[in-house]
Parts: C-alpha cells; structure tokens; sequence
C-alpha cells in the first residue's frame, strides 16, 4: 500500500501509464474496466496501477462528496463476480492536497487475462482498450512465470479428448464471455480454452477443466465426488436410509446434488397464526450455499477423500476436504471481508455457470435462510486436514459434539 506522499507523487504525474483519474462517481463501467486493466498488466510493469476517483484529469480536485457508498462500490468489484478471476484490490478514501479522493490499488495479476463482464482490458499509455488476440496470447503466456494454483497446473496425461468440448461451446463459452465478443471471437476452441483456464499454455487440460469439462473427472482425480449418506437416526451407527456418490463435471455434479438436496428436505405445514404456511426442515437455499462452497474450494491436491454431506434426523453435516485457506479461517468464514481463493479458476467457472451469485455471499445468505427459517445458525469447525459444517432442524436444539 502506497503513503500518502507517494499517492501525491502519482496524482500529479499526468504521464503515468500506471494511473487513472475520474470526476465520475456512477460509471461504474469505468472502474470495473481501469480495474481490469491495470490487474492484466500489458506492459509487464509489476507495479499494478492506480484508480483516483474525484479528481479531473488534469489532477485538479473535482469537489465530489466521495461517500462510504463509493468506496464500497469499489471493493465489491473483488467480490461480484464481474471481474475474473479476482484482482488484488485495496481500497480507501484519503485527503491529497486538501481532495477528499477514493483510491484503488490494484495489484497486477498472477493468472492473467483478466476480464470484466467477459472482456478483456488493456492499457498502454495512457489509453484503455480491449485486447487484441496477439495481446491475449501475450497474458497468457505470462502465466508461465507464476506459481499457478493447483486448479490451473496441467493434468498429467490428460489430453483434449478427456474434455467435453461441445459442453464447452455451447453452454460455458455462451456463459462466460459477452455475446458481441463471442460472436466476433474468431480464436480457435484451444486458445479459448487457454483463456479460461481450463488448458495450460502448453495444450493440456487444466485440473480445472478436468473438473469442469471432463468426462470422468474422478479418473483423474479420484476424489472429485460427494459422498452422500442419510442416516436413520442421530448417530453413524444408525440404519442408513439412503447413500449416494454424486460426480461427473462441475456442472453435472452440483445439478445432482440439488436433485438430492431437493429429495430429503421434509415440509411441514404450519396452521399457526392464522394462515397456513409450508416450512422445510431445511432451506434448500443454505444447503445448496454450504455445500457448493464445500465442492468448489476444497483442496484437490494431496487427498482422495470426497466431500461428505452427511445428513442425520437432528443435523447435516458437510466436510471439505483441506479446511480453510490462505486469508480464511474458521474465526472470521464466511465473513465478506474474508475471502480467499484455493481454486480461483473453478470458482471462476462456478460463477460463469450461474452456481455462485456473488463471491463472499454464499455463507452469509445460508446464515440468513437458516435464520428466516428457524434454524440454529451454522456451526464451523476444522478438524485434521479438513474443515465441517452443520447445523440442526428447525426449532430443535443444535446438537454439538
């Protein structure tokens, strides 16, 4: 994080190619954009870039009231998704020669190209523009030189063959990328793939598009699955009611999954009050949330466990495998401040196939499901190598242990 002497140096620098000025606060197209661009980097700087919002271009201040609403529409550019995958973002409102201004640091990425709202965004000079294919290729071999997460390392082995590519035209690209820029994309399928993460520089599927694209995911990865068990009772001990493995792509298995979360929620009918109300034991919203975020960032590498969504006649109980990581942990989870990402190309890819809403809110909106429905709210807890979660039936004592 730049000071506050070393922010006035860069403000008054009107040929730097490294910062942008705005007087506006609503075009919020603007930022995402100046965002993108400076977190993919073209020149290679390794400086990152500066967003000043209220000041002209010529440095000058534009006397905006710079609120609390304007910083926090620039933090969330980390979080909604829009950008991906998620820059380096600090954001704070400060005083430069007497100009109450917003800034944004934005960290120049590890895993470019970087895309806004399925562009991607450039800057040379003092110019903003979307990539030309020549300067797409360029990001992407910049990956090369990083320590990639395990999610974007080639599979050993695997090959095109193992990916479903018509899956891959005709219901991920249509999500991922903005139709206008689709329609003029005249890349081939390979160099798309490569874009997303889903193929390494070198032509071999990702960990990512193994888990997204591939036909048996768990051939290559053989804990790739959730182990679904209904207990008849309170214990492991119990009858089982029902058990399942649940895999195959991304896309594949969490449909799956809701099918089953679907299946075993119970609802009662509640004449209380006056009107009749059908209340689920459980709100199907905060299983899906809990157990999405459980599959999408877990840790791939160095286990073969599943995750296991365990479900007994007080409880459900999910396990991830690897617990928390990086930035998280079972202190502040779920908190929007909070977030870190394990597998940020399958996160990546979650979002683009409508699973995630908005990055950072999934526990928070199962919190507020439980709580709307009754619920105790949701126990976090790490155990060796992996992280739990569970929580009770409505209007029941929350079972711990």
């Amino acid at each position: 994080m730049l000071t506050d002497d070393e922010l006035r140096h860069r403000l008054g620098d009107l040929e730097a190619f490294n910062v942008e000025r705005t007087e506006s606060v609503r075009n919020t197209d603007k930022f995402g954009e100046a965002i993108c661009a400076f977190a993919n980097d073209l020149p290679d700087s390794r400086t990152g870039g500066i967003l000043f919002v209220g000041v002209k271009d010529n440095g000058d201040c534009a006397g905006l009231d710079i609120t609390e609403q304007i910083v926090q529409t620039l933090m969330g550019f980390g979080r909604d998704g829009q950008i991906s995958p998620l820059p380096n973002i600090h954001v704070r409102r400060v005083t430069l020669n007497g100009c109450t201004v917003a800034v944004a640091e934005v960290a120049p990425s590890d895993s470019p190209p970087v895309r806004y709202k399925g562009r991607i965004w450039v800057r040379f000079g003092p110019s903003r523009a979307l990539a030309t294919p020549e300067q797409e290729r360029r990001l992407i071999e910049r990956r090369r030189r990083a320590i990639l997460p395990f999610d974007q390392q080639p599979m050993a082995g695997a090959t095109l063959k193992d990916l479903n590519l018509l899956s891959f035209q005709t219901e991920y690209l249509p999500a991922a990328i903005a139709p206008d820029v689709l329609e003029a994309n005249g890349r081939e399928v390979v160099d798309q793939l490569r874009a997303l993460k889903l193929l390494s520089p070198d032509g071999v599927p990702t960990t990512a598009g193994v888990l997204v694209l591939g036909g048996d995911p768990r051939n290559w990865l053989p804990g790739a699955y959730i182990q679904f068990v209904r207990y008849a009772g309170v214990e492991v001990t119990d009858a089982i009611r029902d058990q399942k493995e649940i895999d195959g792509s991304l896309s594949e298995m969490l449909r799956r999954l809701d099918e089953v979360l679907e299946a075993n929620v119970a609802r009662k009918t509640d004449l209380s009050g006056g009107s009749t109300q059908v209340r689920p034991d459980y709100p199907i919203l905060a299983l899906q949330e809990l157990a999405r975020n459980a599959v999408i960032h877990r840790a791939y590498d160095g286990t073969n466990a599943p995750v296991r969504l365990t479900w007994f006649d007080d409880r459900v109980e999910i396990t991830s495998p690897g617990g928390p990581f990086g930035a998280v942990s079972i202190a502040n989870f779920g908190r929007p401040e909070a977030t870190d990402y394990r597998n940020p190309a399958l996160a990546s890819a979650a979002k683009d196939l409508g699973f995630v809403q908005r990055f950072g809110s999934g526990i928070p909106r199962a919190r507020l499901a439980l709580v709307r429905n009754g619920n105790p709210p949701p126990d976090f807890r790490q155990r060796w190598r992996s992280s739990m979660s569970h929580f009770g039936r409505c209007h029941e004592n929350h079972r711990l242990f």
